[in-house]
């Protein structure tokens, strides 16, 4: 269900740069991508064996699947690629760097780096020249949106659960 979650919010950023534009990329950060960013850190915890390789098929499956919607995306998939590419190993050094910290410190902190590095990688590739007031909107929209996802995540995975009976 997560990769599933990650791939639609990833694919549906991609396409939304492609159909709205630039502008749309600050809504897309705070949104889709600050929740990728988070989903990456819960995953790193379930995914600790094969984080590496799990992770590269995850960001070149959402970009492949955006070209497959639309052709046009090519360039906006291939910036996408990149920049998560970046973002995701800064992301994971810093996290697992932070490892003996609380859920929450470990992921706000490692979002804060993988959100600058996206922030200042796709703009560039994706758009072309140094749109700094887009990278910077973007870098406060990721950060400020993983810091939401990354606590309604926590939130999520730390209430109780219940067996299911299928007798009930």
């Amino acid at each position: 269900m997560i990769v599933a979650i990650y791939l639609v919010a990833i694919v549906s950023a991609n396409l939304s740069i492609l159909y709205f534009g630039p502008a749309a990329s600050i809504f897309n950060a705070f949104f889709f991508i600050g929740l990728d960013l988070s989903l990456r850190d819960h995953l790193h915890e379930k995914w600790k064996q094969n984080l590496k390789r799990n992770m590269a098929l995850l960001i070149f499956s959402g970009s492949g699947l955006t070209v497959l919607l639309n052709l046009e995306a090519l360039q906006i998939a291939v910036a996408s690629a990149a920049a998560f590419g970046v973002s995701s190993a800064l992301d994971s050094w810093v996290y697992h760097f932070l490892k003996n910290e609380k859920y929450l410190v470990k992921s706000n902190a490692s979002n804060a780096v993988g959100s600058f590095s996206d922030s200042l990688i796709f703009p560039v590739l994706a758009f072309g020249g140094f749109p700094w007031l887009i990278i910077l909107g973007q870098f406060i929209a990721k950060w400020a949106g993983g810091l939401l996802w990354s606590y309604l995540i926590y939130r999520y995975d730390s209430l109780p659960r219940r067996p299911v009976s299928l007798s009930q």
